[in-house]
């Protein structure tokens, strides 16, 4: 499911952003900056600051995970089911320990948001194909001006 394309661009990317769904069917998308793979089909996320999406997965198991570069301006969604994995996990050790080889010590971890995906789909920027010629090196010009890099 995660192919090395998609891993690839979990690696580039500094943020995704995760959406649920609480008790009351209303929707919350959270940014997320620690992120990455395990193994090639699930997804985990570091619970920094995250009450309310620990909250709706516990209601809600269904999830959408956006993420993009944001000088590329490509990326994918991804779908899936999350729950909040702690200590009590048998794999949480390993998850804890690879989260926090990206987090380093700047952010504390409380546990473990682990998706297993069961669907993903690109994200590209309407410029690819409403620009004539647009290629990604173009794209990543047009972004370093918008950005002042």
């Amino acid at each position: 499911m995660l192919t090395a394309e998609i891993k690839q661009s979990i690696d580039e990317s500094v943020l995704c952003w995760l959406a649920t769904v609480d008790a009351d069917g209303s929707p919350n998308c959270s940014p997320k900056e620690i992120f990455t793979y395990f193994g090639d089909t699930q997804l985990i996320i570091a619970n920094i600051a995250s009450p309310n999406s620990v909250s709706n997965i516990e209601t809600h198991s269904n999830v959408c995970i956006s993420f993009v570069h944001v000088l590329k301006q490509k990326g994918f969604k991804l779908k899936g089911r999350a729950i909040y994995a702690d200590s009590t996990d048998a794999s949480y050790k390993e998850q804890l320990d690879l989260l926090k080889s990206i987090a380093g010590t700047a952010f504390p971890i409380k546990g473990v948001i682990l998706i297993d995906v069961s669907s993903a789909e690109r994200i590209i920027a309407p410029g690819y194909y409403l620009v004539e010629g647009a290629t990604e090196e173009s794209q990543i010009e047009s972004a370093k001006r918008a950005y002042g890099v």
